[in-house]
């Protein structure tokens, strides 16, 4: 960490929770303070000591077109010169409305909300107004945002910095919520079994990304919605991450599953804080005003936020960047596989859309249970080489990695060759 960088991070601590407002922004888990960034260009991030990083965290997945793409910049400056805010309708709304429903068919209406954890908590709310239920049935190691019921063997953050479930929960609460490992259906059709007469929902992140990447099996996604299909509980998926990243439709596109309800955020906003809930039209119908079910935001629908998102999206859907973003996520992901096997490091890894990820195991990783098997010591210090060297990874080994439109052939090698270097520090 550089000098500006200390010097911020002291007086975080001192008027910030840990110092920073987002956990695993602390790199607790590598054994360092963070740098402290000064702004983002295309592919890359500088920090507030001058020093740059190719940029693979890409603000968590939200950035698909790289930082500070010109039509981006272009329409959120317009947008803030008509005002930042209205807490009243607009026409942006509606038009990035009718784009998400264009783009995912099984989306007929759609709530936009201030976050993921706002849709995520909204969409079980409406599953359970609509099925009459309580239980919600989730996957281990699966993140779906920081509310009560969802802080039940979460990933991401939850995982990197070791806590159990959190404090501040209560059990009762906490006893709604069941959990199996994600890709195990027979675990699914033993809750089914069981609970299948009081069970609201099942959300998932169709890929995980929240306890690194993890695909599904290939007949997990099928599995889930005919165990819905046979209950009568709805099938959400969790697209927060995913949604736009992986396909045009998501996830949901990519396999070829229709869910009930579908959260989405990070790409939706073009870098700005959105989220968003939608699905079949009997169910939204519920939402107020249309229906009983109450959620509300002053700021959802946020007018510079709407501006960002219908910006990237029809950029998204003229360029159509998806199968090569997965072909330069693949050339890293085996960057890594063959730097690796010249350490005899053990690595698992693979790429979808903009999306990808590794493991330090010898795979395959198909649930938390065997992304916790991988080896962090190793992860540190790769992350740490890497870091030294301007190439910015996730810094905890429980998240995915992404790549923008922005990066280059030329950023590309530069990363391969600080990772060719890194695992000879490894290995030694």
């Amino acid at each position: 960490m550089g000098e500006q960088s200390e010097r911020l991070f002291g007086r975080a601590t001192q008027v910030i929770p840990g110092g920073v407002n987002s956990p695993v922004r602390a790199f607790r888990s590598v054994g360092i303070d963070p740098f402290f960034v000064d702004r983002g260009e295309g592919a890359r991030l500088i920090d507030v000591d001058g020093k740059s990083y190719i940029d693979y965290v890409m603000s968590w997945g939200a950035l698909i077109l790289g930082h500070a793409h010109p039509a981006v910049v272009r329409a959120v400056t317009e947008a803030a010169g008509r005002g930042a805010s209205y807490g009243a309708p607009t026409g942006q709304e509606v038009e990035l409305a009718e784009l998400v429903v264009d783009m995912i068919p099984s989306i007929d209406r759609v709530r936009f909300v201030n976050s993921g954890t706002e849709a995520t908590m909204s969409a079980i709310r409406l599953a359970r107004a609509f099925t009459g239920r309580d239980l919600v049935l989730k996957f281990a190691g699966c993140y779906h945002g920081h509310a009560d019921s969802f802080l039940v063997q979460a990933g991401s953050g939850v995982a990197t910095l070791g806590l159990p479930d959190s404090p501040g929960v209560p059990a009762a609460l906490a006893e709604l919520t069941l959990t199996v490992s994600f890709n195990d259906l027979d675990a699914v059709r033993r809750v089914a079994r069981e609970h299948g007469d009081r069970l609201a929902c099942v959300i998932v992140e169709p890929v995980v990304g929240n306890a690194g990447f993890i695909p599904p099996a290939d007949d997990f996604l099928a599995g889930l919605r005919q165990s819905c299909d046979e209950t009568g509980a709805l099938l959400i998926f969790d697209e927060v991450m995913t949604g736009f990243r992986v396909g045009p439709a998501g996830a949901q596109g990519r396999f070829g599953i229709r869910p009930d309800l579908t959260t989405l955020g990070k790409v939706v906003g073009g870098g700005l804080p959105v989220g968003a809930f939608g699905g079949r039209a009997d169910v939204m119908d519920l939402v107020a005003p249309a229906g009983p079910v109450y959620q509300a935001g002053t700021l959802s629908g946020n007018p510079l936020a709407m501006a960002a998102g219908i910006t990237q999206l029809l950029y998204l859907r003229e360029t159509r960047p998806w199968d090569a973003l997965e072909r330069h996520g693949r050339m890293l992901v085996e960057g890594i596989r063959e730097a690796a096997a010249t350490a005899g490091v053990d690595v698992w890894g693979g790429a979808l859309g903009g999306m990808w990820g590794y493991h330090f195991t010898a795979g395959p990783v198909r649930s938390f249970d065997d992304a916790r098997r991988a080896d962090p010591d190793v992860f540190r210090r790769f992350f740490l080489a890497c870091l030294a060297e301007g190439v910015y990874l996730p810094q905890s080994p429980y998240e995915a990695c992404f790549v923008s439109t922005a990066h280059t052939g030329a950023d590309l090698a530069e990363t391969l060759g600080v990772v060719g270097g890194a695992f000879q520090g490894v290995a030694a």
